[in-house]
């Protein structure tokens, strides 16, 4: 029902997101997803990344979306968050099963991928070339 305020004040425009909270911690959340390529490409360009850059990271979900997908959503319970909240784990990491592949890539994303030089000044990394 908000989509309108996307082209007037995306600020305002509202999700349909929830979340379960356990004692103040998050333990499962969900929304009902983008399943349209045009509402994806208008969502990427609020958030101020270009076409081409967005195909680069995303093009995996735009061609998904090129096909068509159909509404959906759900709720999804983060077992390793529950897991670690009872075994007071210090991180995350310590109790999740399969994080990555052992190379440490994610076969749906193919992360890592390239990083461009707006990403490493938001998170305030600088490279140095070894010599």
């Amino acid at each position: 029902e908000d989509l309108e305020l996307l082209d007037t004040d995306f600020s305002q425009a509202r999700s349909k997101a929830y979340d379960l909270i356990l004692n103040g911690e998050e333990v499962a959340g969900g929304s009902i997803r983008i399943n349209n390529i045009d509402l994806q490409k208008k969502i990427f360009n609020i958030l101020g990344i270009q076409e081409k850059e967005a195909e680069e990271r995303f093009g995996f979900l735009l061609k998904a979306f090129s096909f068509g997908a159909p509404p959906h959503g759900g709720i999804a319970f983060g077992l390793d968050r529950l897991y670690s909240i009872i075994t007071n784990s210090d991180s995350i990491r310590d109790v999740i099963a399969f994080p990555k592949t052992q190379k440490g890539v994610c076969p749906l994303t193919g992360a890592p991928s390239y990083v461009d030089e707006m990403q490493l000044v938001d998170l305030y990394i600088k490279l140095v070339k070894k010599e």
